[in-house]
């Protein structure tokens, strides 16, 4: 088989050149945090080509099956993508996955510990043979501690990094919902490649190799609360709906039956709500009040003054009366209830993406760039893309059929 000397050519699926037109990036790639890194640099243009084994491939795929027979987590963070398939533990699937490397620009990876060397992708192989390739992994923990070594998910990195500790409430302490770990790590990862590819247009001769840990993500996540821990020696209590930081700040029940949810964040905030909307000025005047550390200490009074206020009125007459204030608030909703959100449908922010079981609603990627519409790619089958790319590679129709026989990669999609 003889490979071209030329570099991947773009997808081409963009509705026009986005920012990272013409750049490359290979996946391997499992669950979130790397998908959402990828799914990231899809959305501004870039092509991105998700390795999978041929059997199963991402085990995202089978979480659930409520979107159409696939799994929401799959769908969310893998439209945009080619998928090709490849056994990597044959030398074929090896050979191949590093012709592809030649001619990519990035490769993200969030293999299990030790994968990756084992693989010989480990940085110093990547930079040997490939030392134009920005290389970013994904990890647990980072290299060089004591938890290494450990695999790590979204929910046991937010409880060593002590993001559970302070979420819920003291009595239950909580995992955020959304899976917190996972994504922001996969948006360091982008923002990391994004900054490397920055430095190579400048001249750079840094920024080739890049890892990023689920962890040390977290612990930067964590930065007001450890370093209130630090200097105080205080774990704050988490506060369910509220913030151990400020008050007042939370959720009360509406005349209703609703909840709003009131906040402010400096002490002309507190006048105005005490005054203009609470109506009582003595609560303004009150010693105690008067800064944010001395609310934050009394915050139960304030609460029981505020909740009480909120019973005697609807959830539209609190709302408008907070925003004639110039206090913030909003509603509590349920996710159901912001599938519809009136700021999602008036700014056209649904779109509808092709899957291999038909087309669904997903919403467009929040940065909104002048001029550039995102691709909104379909979500790839397993191995949909496999005889595209190899083509591309120089394989011919009789190569191909010859890797699928030997079981290198999957059956014909």
């Amino acid at each position: 088989m003889t490979a071209p000397a030329q570099r991947l050519a773009p997808d081409g699926g963009s509705s026009g050149p986005g920012p990272l037109a013409g750049v490359t990036v290979i996946a391997l790639e499992q669950a979130v945090s790397a998908p959402m890194c990828t799914r990231s640099l899809a959305d501004f243009g870039a092509r991105v080509i998700k390795v999978e084994h041929p059997d199963g491939g991402d085990f995202a795929r089978y979480y659930d099956d409520v979107v159409l027979g696939q799994a929401a987590h799959f769908v969310w963070v893998n439209r945009g993508k080619e998928s090709v398939t490849l056994d990597l533990k044959s030398p074929a699937g090896v050979d191949l996955l590093h012709r592809l490397l030649s001619r990519a620009d990035v490769l993200v990876s969030n293999l299990a510990p030790g994968a990756a060397a084992r693989l010989g992708l480990a940085p110093a192989d990547l930079a040997a043979r490939h030392p134009d390739l920005i290389a970013v992994e994904i990890d647990g923990f980072g290299a060089g501690g004591p938890l290494s070594h450990k695999r790590a998910y979204d929910l046991l990195v937010q409880a060593e990094s002590g993001v559970c500790a302070v979420t819920g409430t003291a009595d239950a302490p909580a995992k955020p919902g959304p899976p917190v770990a996972d994504v922001t790590t996969g948006l360091y990862a982008a923002l990391s490649i994004l900054a490397a590819l920055c430095g190579r247009g400048r001249g750079a001769a840094h920024g080739n190799t890049i890892s990023v840990s689920l962890f040390d993500t977290m612990a930067e996540m964590m930065g007001y609360h450890l370093t209130y821990a630090r200097h105080t020696g205080v774990d704050q209590q988490p506060l369910g709906m509220s913030s151990p930081a400020v008050a007042p700040y939370g959720a009360y029940p509406t005349a209703d039956g609703r909840t709003v949810v009131l906040g402010t964040t400096n002490d002309r905030e507190w006048r105005r709500l005490a005054t203009d909307i609470l109506e009582r000025p003595d609560l303004a005047a009150d010693e105690r009040f008067r800064t944010n550390p001395g609310r934050v200490r009394h915050r139960g009074e304030i609460d029981d003054a505020i909740a009480a206020w909120c019973l005697r009125h609807d959830l539209a007459r609190i709302q408008k009366i907070a925003d004639d204030a110039g206090i913030g608030n909003s509603c509590y909703h349920r996710p159901t209830e912001v599938l519809d959100h009136p700021q999602l449908t008036e700014r056209d922010r649904w779109r509808s993406i092709e899957t291999p079981a038909g087309p669904i609603p997903s919403l467009l990627p929040p940065a909104i760039l002048a001029g550039f519409e995102p691709p909104m790619g379909p979500v790839p089958g397993l191995g949909a893309h496999t005889d595209a790319v190899l083509t591309e590679l120089g394989c011919t129709a009789m190569d191909i059929e010859a890797l699928r026989d030997a079981g290198v990669i999957g059956s014909r999609r």
